[in-house]
């Protein structure tokens, strides 16, 4: 399965807001700690899909955007997903509650001893250092376990320890 979607961190006094993802029982991401964002509709550019996720899943209408990167996301024998990644740093409205987690404004620096996917620690280095556009590939097993990692192409060594 093929799948197309955005994926946005967005930043206040030093904080992200992150989405515990907990409803939803058959979720790659169940029970992880994740941006915000979602799949494309019909038609949808990332911009307009980064929109109205956003709007969605916070409340909130972003009007200061940055696409950051893509992140190809591939998930046991028959998953891929590819990402656009964005951050975010301001918008307007007010914070609703989500109907696939919960949303909390974490501290960046405490965010590699929650549970996230071991690949996010790669991209949220790579967007706090500020880098430019970058295209980033994630290969994991079933169990979770991250298998392979490029960054721009070019293959990156995953620690034994599995934490980068």
């Amino acid at each position: 399965m093929m799948r197309m979607s955005t994926l946005c961190y967005i930043e206040r006094e030093g904080k992200y807001l992150m989405l515990h993802r907990t409803v939803k029982e058959n979720d790659v991401n169940k029970d992880k700690w994740i941006g915000v964002g979602g799949h494309f509709e019909y038609g949808e550019s990332p911009e307009e899909c980064l929109l109205r996720e956003v709007k969605e899943e916070t409340g909130y209408t972003l009007t200061s955007w940055k696409y950051r990167g893509m992140i190809t996301f591939v998930y046991g024998e028959n998953t891929v997903e590819y990402i656009s990644l964005y951050t975010a740093d301001e918008f307007t409205g007010e914070q609703t509650e989500c109907d696939e987690g919960v949303l909390e404004w974490v501290d960046k620096k405490n965010i590699p001893s929650m549970e996230i996917w071991e690949g996010d620690e790669i991209f949220l280095d790579l967007l706090d250092t500020e880098r430019e556009f970058f295209s980033l590939k994630l290969v994991y097993d079933r169990n979770n376990v991250l298998q392979h990692a490029a960054l721009d192409g070019v293959p990156l060594k995953i620690p034994s320890s599995g934490k980068y």
